[in-house]
């Protein structure tokens, strides 16, 4: 009797010390993920947490070497979990907004941070390599980036004013909106933490160049064409509220799915980390200003007696009605579905061009639009052929990489701008057209250029779009007229084979068009 209850007691303690364990960590791994969110909240640094750091790294408290824990955006603070509480408290991060104390200053020394240098960078000393031993060693300045050995680092560096580094031009130096601030006593405003788009629009964070010199801002946009168009709308509050004189250029980092502004604008096709982050931020301080048109596109419903307001639209790339503007549509309501089978570049072109253009092939609910719809040019009605869609273009790009007014390039025409005040008009057969164009294998229908496009839905319900927002519209009447400018950046230095040879080709084709005439 004795063996058998001890053999229960100890099966007894065999399932349920572990389950005890188990509940016991569970329940500190809680507490101390509560208390790390507490941290990050409340904390001036931009705490973020990493399963495994990118490179060999120590913490900055224990000087030990750590393979995951948290990182600070900012400054570039490296902490195991341990000591993140202690990190947060004993070192700065980069100050927003100085606080100095005795009046308004002029200059600002280093801000030296011990450890994990980028690889590859050398003393400003000794100019020897820096960061070569596998331990806590050497110092790195967060606004100039210039690093010095321990055994260099002096005590005059310590104090040494910092002149900001290469990417001079680009900082807003903490001590000038600290003396901003102090001559706007009845103004005051709270820069001292990064913005956050997730919470706050564009408009509050654009708001800074107003306190900048006159027509000297340039702002990166990172995302796709929708996020630029968030960005330049944003921009046109600033032109209402009189802002006119501090209205940013706006560069782009291509991260969304089709990315035909940026494609436009010399900035390519995507963007996935293939080019270093001080690369691109040469680039943007080397890039030329240019003038992007931007559009009204008012689209007013038939009857309802007119009680419904227009629906209005700013239209930077490209309106369409047809194929184009119902693959679009499909691949919007599948992605509001299931947003989480969407999150790649590839995957979203493969599924909106060739599943959902396949589809449309083979079904082709969009045929005999030209029965459907009238479309007039600068006043004058066109007569449209035998036609599934309609593409009014204000940039050289659409689908993801098409120079859809030029085609094949084997025709003269009219060059193609997006600065001219003018809007290039295509139709195009079906979704099999389409593809055929992407791949230089026909050209589109040409219906011509115009200042204004007026286009009526007089029956049935068709698929429209917007710079890549779809819809479905009922009977309606459509007219996209000129709104405003926007000042981009343009990078010469992503033009592709293709761009060089059809402007090559234009160019050549209207030396023939010349000598003809």
């Amino acid at each position: 009797v004795g063996g058998e209850a001890a053999l229960v007691f100890w099966t007894l303690c065999s399932v349920i010390l572990p389950v005890l364990i188990t509940l016991w960590c569970s329940f500190h791994r809680s507490r101390r993920q509560m208390l790390i969110r507490d941290i990050f909240y409340k904390s001036e640094h931009d705490w973020h947490y990493t399963d495994l750091f990118g490179q060999p790294s120590y913490c900055c408290v224990c000087a030990q070497h750590v393979l995951r824990g948290t990182f600070c955006s900012c400054c570039g603070l490296r902490v195991c979990e341990g000591c993140l509480k202690k990190a947060d408290q004993h070192f700065l991060c980069k100050e927003i907004v100085m606080r100095s104390e005795g009046g308004a200053r002029g200059s600002m020394p280093h801000h030296w941070i011990r450890g994990n240098v980028p690889l590859c960078s050398h003393c400003m000393v000794c100019k020897q390599q820096c960061g070569t031993q596998p331990k806590l060693c050497d110092y790195r300045c967060v606004w100039c980036q210039c690093t010095v050995h321990d055994e260099c680092m002096l005590d005059c560096l310590k104090v040494e004013e910092c002149t900001f580094g290469e990417f001079r031009d680009l900082i807003i130096p903490p001590y000038y909106l600290s003396t901003i601030d102090q001559m706007r006593k009845d103004k005051r405003t709270d820069y001292e933490k990064v913005f956050d788009l997730s919470k706050i629009t564009p408009a509050k964070a654009l708001q800074l160049c107003s306190l900048l010199p006159c027509n000297a801002v340039r702002v990166l946009v990172c995302g796709g064409d929708g996020t630029v168009g968030w960005v330049l709308d944003a921009i046109d509050e600033m032109k209402i509220k009189g802002q006119e004189r501090f209205i940013p250029q706006v560069a782009i980092l291509p991260l969304g799915t089709g990315n035909d502004l940026s494609n436009t604008l010399g900035w390519g096709a995507g963007y996935a980390g293939e080019v270093p982050v001080e690369q691109i931020l040469r680039n943007v301080m080397e890039a030329d200003g240019i003038v992007l048109d931007r559009w009204k596109v008012q689209v007013t419903s038939k009857g309802y007696y007119n009680l419904r307001k227009p629906k209005v639209f700013t239209m930077n790339n490209y309106f369409s009605i047809g194929p184009d503007a119902l693959m679009a549509l499909n691949f919007h309501a599948h992605r509001e579905k299931t947003p989480s089978l969407f999150s790649s570049r590839i995957i979203n072109k493969v599924c909106r061009y060739f599943f959902y253009g396949t589809k449309d092939c083979l079904v082709q609910e969009c045929k005999d639009l030209n029965k459907k719809v009238e479309l007039e040019l600068d006043g004058e009605r066109i007569e449209l052929p035998n036609l599934e869609g309609i593409i009014v273009l204000n940039i050289g790009y659409w689908g993801g990489g098409c120079r859809l007014w030029e085609g094949m390039g084997d025709e003269p025409y009219p060059l193609a701008r997006h600065d001219d005040g003018l809007l290039e008009v295509v139709g195009v057969h079906g979704s099999f057209h389409c593809a055929q164009i992407q791949v230089k294998l026909a050209n589109p229908v040409r219906l011509g250029q115009a200042h204004t496009v007026r286009l009526i839905l007089k029956s049935s319900k068709m698929p429209m779009q917007v710079d890549g927002e779809p819809w479905a519209q009922g009977p309606c009447t459509v007219t996209i007229t000129h709104k405003t400018h926007a000042l981009m950046l343009y990078h010469s230095g992503e033009q592709t084979d293709d761009d060089a040879s059809s402007v090559s080709e234009q160019e050549h084709m209207r030396e023939q068009t010349d000598e003809d005439v």
